[in-house]
């Protein structure tokens, strides 16, 4: 009997998580573990709400409170989930240069220009040398874990975090689609004139050519002129607003129908990006941006089990945006999510996660 084996066989799932374990209270190390998440407490560029770079340590506090036997997915928890440890640096960066763009977002919103303020110019230019930085940093780490044949799931932070994830996919895989939860379209060009806004991170990743073939967004209800010009001039980002899909359910159409439509139009590989905003707002209430509207928990996670129930292949993950608030319900929301992706992740990669419980009627 291997380690593992031997861990697997002597953990009680029904007991509460161990603090001191790693996230949902497992007991297994990095290398005794199938998936690997790697936070990124990272919030740089926020302009609104704050509170993202909290998300990664609010939802492994919470994670310690989620019952393992996943109805759908009850042998999930055998495979082994490890959360990795984010270098210091990058929060203590985030912070120092978060009050860095504070000024320049002040500026901005108040009609100055930027050319008028050398001091804020010069601000601007290192923390977009930062930013850069750290998506390096972030592109080397998820590829050390890749390299060990591991699935990583990044977690944010906000949601610039998984572009240097999305450039370790591409030097593995040669095209994909991306499966876009959220609030908003991302399509900004350098918004508020940071490269690597929160709010660019879909306009940035359309520039991993050829690799990203598809980007399909699912709850959008929040967008401007110059997004929707890039969506009209490109046919590699397919929209499906809130307003669309609640009016095809309003008219008759079913959501499984609605996802196989959606899940019909995605390539081969698939990166699902969820941003926690893509929820009704009383999911999660603490977010950046929240906007009214939303999918239920419910139908997300129906629609990403649907995903992995199909011949495609999910290469990726990201869950961003999750901020805590005065209690710990954005962390057990967002605990409880990514449990369930890590499964449909794991489905999808032909990992044994068990039959689904069924109960009688």
């Amino acid at each position: 009997m291997s380690v593992k084996q031997h861990k697997i066989y002597t953990f009680d799932p029904s007991q509460p998580g161990l603090a001191d374990a790693t996230i949902y209270g497992l007991p297994f190390t990095a290398e005794e573990s199938e998936i690997v998440i790697v936070p990124v407490p990272w919030e740089v560029t926020v302009s609104y709400g704050a509170g993202a770079s909290e998300g990664p340590e609010a939802i492994l506090e919470a994670s310690y409170q989620v019952d393992l036997l996943h109805q759908k997915y009850p042998e999930l928890w055998k495979l082994g989930i490890y959360f990795d440890e984010a270098p210091a640096h990058w929060k203590e960066q985030s912070r120092t240069y978060k009050e860095m763009a504070q000024p320049i977002i002040e500026a901005l919103e108040n009609g100055e220009n930027l050319e008028d303020h050398p001091e804020l110019k010069e601000s601007l230019d290192t923390i977009n040398a930062v930013c850069e930085q750290l998506h390096q940093e972030v592109e080397n780490k998820v590829t050390e874990w890749m390299a060990k044949g591991k699935k990583v799931v990044l977690l944010g932070g906000d949601h610039s975090t998984p572009l240097g994830y999305y450039k370790a996919v591409a030097k593995q895989h040669d095209s994909f689609g991306i499966l876009h939860f959220d609030a908003h379209m991302d399509l900004r060009d350098a918004y508020e004139g940071f490269t690597f806004s929160h709010a660019s991170i879909m306009f940035n990743t359309l520039k991993l050519v050829p690799q990203v073939e598809k980007i399909v967004q699912v709850g959008i209800r929040d967008f401007c002129e110059q997004e929707v010009e890039v969506v009209q001039q490109s046919n590699r980002v397919l929209v499906h607003t809130d307003m669309d899909l609640k009016k095809s359910e309003f008219e008759g159409m079913s959501w499984k129908d609605k996802c196989d439509q959606i899940i019909d139009s995605l390539p081969q590989k698939v990166v699902i990006s969820f941003d926690i905003d893509a929820l009704l707002p009383w999911y999660c209430p603490n977010t950046g941006t929240p906007v009214p509207g939303g999918l239920s928990f419910e139908q997300a996670t129906y629609m990403i089990s649907r995903l992995s129930e199909t011949n495609k292949e999910i290469i990726g993950m990201d869950l961003v945006e999750v901020a805590p608030g005065e209690d710990d319900w954005d962390g057990n929301v967002g605990a409880r999510l990514l449990f369930h992706m890590c499964g449909a992740f794991a489905k999808s990669s032909k990992l044994n996660v068990g039959s689904e419980l069924v109960f009688k009627k």
